[in-house]
């Protein structure tokens, strides 16, 4: 692999403070920008935050939270792990990056999404019985921005053009639809061995071609958590991780998690990459090899998982497992 970027991302997830009190979301969203600043330092390259609109993650407006990780840092990508275009105008998205874009020297992306969570449809007043439509017409309306063919757009991006993915959880149209419109392709991959996302991989190649569009790059995202040994990061993430995707999954319809389950999830067979930077960094490696990745990212907040056990991961990945991926695919 010729270039190989390792990033973060975080929903903003609401946290606890010592005394297991929920910190407010003003609270958490000033530790979402220590967390952006402390990224920077240790090396990471690309650090991104995610759009919901739920009471148990603090970001709904990405940009301004970019923007005040632009304004103390210099070197990191800043980026959204999702803006959910379907209920946004493309126009003020591409406005406000642009923005980020100025503001950051040219640090500034986007990764455009349907979303997983569909709070945002009535929030808006859009119907959600027009999921895909809406995100159709809506991504092609960004192209047009993309390719320069709307003047009247402010600002216009600094050395264009703005880089925006299209995030993909899993469904063969969606990952069609990026090879049509020749942008890279980002997997959600949050569950399930890894490995078996190559048929979408190869299905992006064949698309991209028949679209005559060139070669691009391919990302994952995939959540984790970095600590001194596994044994340590298994036990920090479980009860945070395990109470998250009990919650969400009485809202969806699944069964509560158990750790059998996620000591498979964290095992080299799952999609967690939880563990000592050693064994993280093996299966980031193994992933981005099977994959043909180009960038992985590792979401590292979950639920309440303490802020100081985060800055501990973040620097663990930035400093001991970002250096260990790029020497095992060397």
């Amino acid at each position: 692999m010729d270039t190989i970027e390792l990033g973060l991302d975080t929903f903003g997830d609401v946290t606890h403070d010592r005394e297991g009190t929920p910190l407010t979301h003003a609270q958490q969203l000033r530790l979402v920008v220590a967390e952006g600043v402390l990224a920077d330092q240790v090396g990471v390259e690309v650090f991104g935050v995610g759009e919901h609109h739920r009471a148990d993650f603090s970001i709904s407006a990405p940009e301004v939270v970019l923007a005040a990780i632009a304004a103390k840092t210099s070197r990191i990508h800043l980026g959204s792990a999702v803006t959910v275009l379907s209920s946004d105008d493309p126009i003020r998205v591409f406005q406000r990056f642009s923005t980020l874009n100025a503001i950051s020297n040219g640090r500034a992306e986007v990764i455009l999404g349907r979303g997983s969570f569909t709070e945002s449809f009535p929030l808006f007043g859009y119907d959600l019985a027009q999921y895909d439509e809406l995100f159709s017409q809506k991504l092609d309306r960004f192209a047009q921005l993309l390719a320069q063919q709307d003047k009247r757009v402010y600002p216009p991006v600094d050395q264009p053009p703005l880089r925006t993915w299209i995030g993909v959880g899993g469904t063969p149209e969606s990952v069609v639809r990026a090879a049509r419109y020749g942008l890279p392709l980002t997997l959600a991959i949050i569950g399930g061995n890894p490995h078996r996302f190559r048929p979408f991989v190869d299905l992006y190649h064949r698309a991209l071609d028949a679209a005559k569009q060139p070669i691009q790059p391919i990302a994952a995202h995939s959540p984790g958590h970095v600590a001194a040994t596994d044994e340590e990061a298994r036990d920090q993430l479980w009860p945070h991780f395990q109470a998250m995707m009990t919650r969400i999954g009485r809202e969806r319809g699944w069964p509560p998690m158990d750790r059998a389950h996620f000591d498979h999830e964290t095992g080299p067979d799952g999609a967690l990459c939880v563990g000592s930077p050693e064994t993280v960094a093996a299966k980031i490696a193994s992933t981005m090899e099977a994959l043909g990745l180009s960038r992985f990212a590792m979401k590292y907040s979950h639920g309440t998982l303490p802020h100081d056990q985060i800055m501990t991961s973040i620097e663990l990945f930035g400093t001991k497992v970002a250096p260990r991926v790029k020497a095992l695919l060397a």
